[in-house]
């Protein structure tokens, strides 16, 4: 729409079942290719479903580091939405409490697992 102005903002978790390997800092990888694309599928559709969705763009997995154990993988999204002054402003807040309760309290994002504490989001 006519004055949009493109918006972004960081989303952060980690997941409890999905072990990290070194192949997964390796953007060029397979590993790191196949998971970027089915983290990017679930969190598109959330976000698609949420209060932002009609002005979602989509997200971009930047990248996955290690957890704290062995199967804890952290993931690093940057994600946009068009935004403009008669849209509904962004609200951190109200996004992360729809996101909490889409991922059954930040415990489940389609087959994996989440730490309950580690949903954060910036922007």
């Amino acid at each position: 729409s006519p004055g949009a102005i493109m918006e972004h903002f960081t989303l952060n978790f980690t997941t409890t079942n999905l072990m990290f390997t070194s192949d997964l800092q390796t953007p060029n990888s397979r590993k790191f290719r196949s998971t970027e694309k089915i983290m990017k599928h679930y969190i598109d559709s959330l976000l698609q479903k949420s209060s932002i969705g009609p002005h979602f763009t989509g997200c971009n997995v930047t990248g996955f580091r290690s957890g704290r154990h062995r199967d804890d993988t952290k993931v690093d999204a940057v994600c946009s939405y068009r935004d403009n002054a008669s849209l509904a402003r962004f609200h951190r807040e109200k996004l992360y409490q729809e996101l909490s309760t889409m991922t059954n309290n930040v415990t489940k994002l389609g087959h994996y697992s989440l730490d309950r504490s580690s949903l954060y989001l910036d922007g």
